[in-house]
């Protein structure tokens, strides 16, 4: 499609109607669940930001990217930014959970969603990205 496969309609729309798009365009579960994770992660974070990023991936940021929503065919998969350095003791991450710096969470047709874990999750995360410096608008020479 190019223009890294942006549909020519959505182009230019903000990213909240870009995902209200790409939920309505799903039509089936997976749509579902993309927008109730999508209300879950606006009530543990009032001030997160939804971006589009990679084409049609909803994104949604705090201070730093906080997780992605991406669909495919027998998943809806959240993947935390920084998801190694949350703790997660409900145990909601069940996929890419060998890398040093990304976690993962793949819903399923029919999975049920532990709401209130999903949130702490959202906010632990919100946490961490406020905690560390902000990135210096300086070069490496420190200038």
């Amino acid at each position: 499609m190019g223009k890294m496969d942006i549909d020519p309609a959505e182009d230019g729309l903000p990213a909240s109607q870009r995902i209200d798009a790409k939920i309505a365009a799903l039509g089936d579960w997976r749509g579902a669940t993309l927008a109730r994770i999508r209300a879950l992660i606006h009530q543990a974070d009032p001030e997160v930001v939804e971006t589009v990023k990679w084409g049609r991936v909803p994104v949604w940021e705090h201070a730093g990217i906080l997780t992605t929503g991406e669909t495919y065919k027998t998943a809806v998969k959240m993947t935390f930014a920084r998801g190694a350095s949350l703790p997660d003791p409900s145990g909601l991450f069940n996929s890419s959970l060998e890398g040093n710096t990304r976690r993962a969470i793949d819903f399923h047709e029919g999975d049920a969603i532990d709401e209130e874990a999903l949130k702490a999750l959202v906010r632990a995360a919100v946490a961490l990205n406020l905690s560390r410096p902000a990135r210096s608008r300086k070069g490496p020479d420190g200038v």
